[in-house]
């Protein structure tokens, strides 16, 4: 594989931060009447292409993160959220009630939970049955 230029790995660096050939090229030093041309030629070269995906790739295993990690800090957050405390009076005495801390909070960590497992893919759960709801309007004489 042909090795890049300076040049060619500045451009490839400001392409995977804008995504914008043209701004690249400029970024990375190119001096030319077309960047725009000349970004594109670039873009189109094998060597140019393999070390923009190789620099993604070793970004992307950067920011691996453990599954196990997400799902601790989703119950966590989701536990502490839905947890209730008591309400105080302006004094800072227990009223006697309580509430849940963060309600919203709460449900949108249990939502990306449920989404992260694949609990909200659209399958119906086997032994689940959609109850079925009669009303008067949709009840005939045969059914009375």
């Amino acid at each position: 594989m042909k090795q890049l230029t300076q040049q060619q790995k500045r451009f490839v660096s400001e392409y995977i931060r804008t995504l914008d050939g043209e701004l690249s090229a400029q970024k990375a030093g190119y001096k030319c009447k077309d960047l725009k041309n000349f970004a594109a030629e670039l873009l189109q070269k094998d060597y140019i292409i393999h070390a923009i995906k190789s620099q993604l790739h070793l970004q992307i295993e950067s920011l691996s993160v453990q599954k196990g990690y997400v799902i601790q800090k989703l119950l966590q957050i989701a536990e502490f959220s839905l947890a209730e405390e008591d309400i105080l009076d302006k004094d800072g005495n227990s009223t006697g009630k309580r509430k849940l801390r963060d309600s919203t909070a709460g449900l949108k960590a249990l939502e990306a939970l449920c989404k992260y497992l694949g609990f909200s893919n659209g399958q119906v759960d086997e032994e689940y049955q959609e109850a079925k709801i009669i009303t008067i309007s949709n009840l005939d004489d045969n059914k009375i």
